[in-house]
């Protein structure tokens, strides 16, 4: 199968289920859960058979930088899918559905950079699966973050709209905020040892930017759910230092991946 084809349902089904959720909340009436999670997992299904499609290759792994994106778009929407069956977080999918449809079709349409293939022994994959697993709960974070600041901002000024109706009480989108930099923050720690572990150099060249990065985004979570442990930090300084840290993050995997692949061409 083409992965055109693939790629065409998942986005499709991406914006489907987008539409649906806009359209029920406009009317403040709720999502009916179990057609929202249905439309999620057939879109994730025509997803991963695209990126399978687009990043088997005989030399290895095909890991550019649309199909990083796709790959990490993916792997956010099936974390908070799961995130749904234990907790209120299904409005997220608003923010996550239209990424996935737009980086599955990206992948898709745009063209490939120079990256080689990946072909690496495993203590090296553990760790680009770590680092996508960290970067896509740290992702999703981000995300809950920005809903955070909407719904504070509406509760303030006393114009809830539906989609804010729909929310949570607000300590609980801090709470499930949190939850999410805290399980990111350990995931990108052990991403950051299993570099260290099985990377000859994690300071070479074509290293050293996403290292110097990640390390400071490293820095600024850990600082985060300190004074959030220590002092108590909530509201509009976690959500800045959120965001902060997710930069930082996105800026040392896909700014050295864009320099690398269509402007150095390494």
């Amino acid at each position: 199968m083409h992965p055109l084809l693939p790629s065409l349902a998942a986005a499709c089904l991406y914006a489907g289920a987008t539409a649906y959720q806009s359209l029920r909340l406009t009317r403040r009436v709720a999502p009916d859960k179990r057609l929202l999670a249905l439309l999620g997992v057939l879109a994730l299904l025509f997803h991963g058979a695209s990126l399978f499609a687009q990043m088997s290759h005989s030399a290895g792994l095909a890991l550019d930088f649309f199909n990083a994106a796709s790959l990490i778009a993916f792997a956010v929407i099936l974390l908070s899918l799961l995130a749904c069956l234990r907790m209120p977080v299904e409005n997220l999918l608003l923010l996550l559905f239209p990424l996935g449809c737009l980086t599955v079709l990206l992948a898709q349409l745009m063209p490939n950079g120079t990256l080689r293939p990946i072909n690496e022994e495993p203590g090296i994959l553990a760790h680009i699966l770590l680092s996508i697993i960290a970067y896509g709960i740290l992702t999703i974070a981000a995300f809950q973050s920005l809903l955070l600041l909407l719904q504070d901002y509406q509760l303030k000024h006393k114009h809830p709209s539906g989609l804010i109706k729909s929310f949570p009480p607000l300590q609980t989108m801090e709470s499930l905020l949190f939850g999410f930099l805290w399980a990111g923050w350990i995931l990108l720690s052990l991403s950051l040892l299993s570099g260290a572990l099985f990377l000859d150099d994690l300071l070479a060249q074509h290293l050293a930017h996403k290292t110097i990065l990640s390390s400071f985004a490293w820095v600024v979570f850990a600082v985060l759910l300190w004074g959030r442990h220590q002092l108590g930090w909530r509201g509009h300084k976690a959500i800045r230092w959120t965001l902060a840290g997710f930069c930082l993050l996105m800026l040392a995997y896909f700014g050295s991946k864009l320099v690398r692949e269509f402007i150095l061409h390494i």
